[in-house]
């Protein structure tokens, strides 16, 4: 199969689409996980535990996903994550439907299995672009996600009480059709399969990869962004209800961050393409330094807003930034390693702060949980200010 630009565009729009569709999946559970946790468990310090699961799912499936889509293809490994998508909906909701907290929990880790394989879609778009369409192919895919800030918060209260006695469980149900809606646009891809070549040559051992600067730089970023995100966005329906605010005051909080995560992907490649992927590193940073302040001087309903929706840009800005950066620093017979490792790293730190950010809201409240994550942001700033002193970008040779 050769590549042209209507391919390549094709191929973005496609998983455009699909991003959004997993991501409304993902954001429901951010939206509603906690509190059907907290609910089911009967014990607050279990709130987090299903988010946490999921993650760790995430984690696990990487590296299995990677290896399998080298030799099989993007589109059938996609299939096979997406048919997780719908048996993690099904379970989950009839985990709620049972009041059982452990197979919402199943249903969680199924989920998060999808979850593994959808963190690919953002280098299966590099893989189906061509060499002018590269950078912008990552942040155009991840811009999908602007369906799930409008789609996932909304349905999540549209059909929280759509079941009588078993509230979320309608949600839930909703995303079984989500993710079989997934699985069927995800056939429309067309991505060239690993040639012979790519399947048989042997790469550069991992640790001589990953003593590049600029791979450090990348991993570090993303996983500042990626991690210190998930840390503050999980209990933030727990932060906002133990203030008082309505669930539609959380789920509101939640879609303008959402939309703040997604919405700057139509023009964050292009950024990335006249300023450098370093420049918009310290952006992030930047940004994130001032969701945490804004967070430190209120609780109410407005500076959750405004905390919330500058995470949602630090995040894009540092990942978008930290994977178009990572894209530099390997080999075509490297990739489904590499890739697979940065995730790895990535999912590993975001389920230990996903699992941990809920006994800490308990034990230092909202003000302390933002300042454990500032000395983080500081770090990504510095490290990203000492890759751009050095004379020659550190890429795959």
């Amino acid at each position: 199969m050769t590549l042209d630009l209507r391919t390549s565009q094709r191929n973005v729009l496609v998983l455009a689409v699909a991003q959004g569709l997993f991501t409304v999946v993902m954001s429901t559970m951010i939206a509603s996980a906690a509190l059907i946790g907290s609910a089911l468990a009967g014990d607050p310090a279990m709130a987090t535990v299903p988010t946490a699961l999921q993650q760790l799912a995430v984690m696990l499936t990487l590296f299995p996903a990677s290896l399998l889509m080298a030799r099989v293809g993007r589109r059938a490994g996609f299939t096979l994550g997406a048919a997780f998508g719908v048996a993690g909906a099904a379970v989950a909701t009839w985990g709620i439907l049972q009041g059982s907290f452990w197979t919402f929990c199943a249903g969680a880790m199924l989920s998060g299995i999808n979850g593994g394989f959808g963190q690919f879609y953002r280098f299966a778009a590099v893989d189906g672009s061509i060499d002018s369409w590269k950078s912008r192919a990552i942040s155009f895919t991840l811009a999908g996600g602007v369906i799930a800030a409008i789609l996932g918060p909304e349905m999540a209260k549209r059909t929280r009480n759509l079941i009588p006695d078993a509230e979320f469980a309608g949600s839930f149900a909703a995303l079984i059709g989500v993710s079989i809606l997934a699985l069927l646009i995800l056939q429309l891809i067309r991505i060239p399969k690993p040639t012979a070549a790519e399947r048989t040559a042997e790469g550069r051992p991992l640790g001589t990869i990953a003593r590049n600067p600029a791979f450090l730089v990348a991993l570090g970023a993303a996983l500042v962004g990626y991690a210190g995100m998930a840390f503050v966005m999980t209990v933030t329906p727990l932060a906002m209800a133990s203030h008082n605010h309505s669930f539609e005051s959380a789920a509101f909080v939640i879609q303008w961050h959402i939309l703040a995560m997604f919405a700057p992907s139509f023009v964050t490649g292009s950024l990335i393409a006249r300023f450098g992927a370093p420049r918009i590193l310290l952006a992030g940073a930047a940004l994130f330094a001032g969701c945490i302040a804004v967070n430190l001087s209120g609780t109410n309903v407005s500076q959750f807003w405004t905390g919330l929706f500058l995470l949602g840009l630090a995040w894009n800005f540092l990942y978008v930034g930290g994977t178009t950066l990572l894209t530099s620093t390997y080999r075509p017979a490297e990739k489904a390693t590499v890739q697979a490792a940065n995730d790895f790293v990535i999912f590993g730190t975001v389920t230990a702060a996903t699992y941990v950010s809920g006994p800490l809201l308990a034990a230092v409240g909202w003000g302390g949980l933002n300042l454990i994550v500032a000395p983080f942001v500081v770090l990504t700033a510095a490290a990203t200010l000492w890759l751009m002193t050095q004379r020659k970008p550190a890429v795959a040779a």
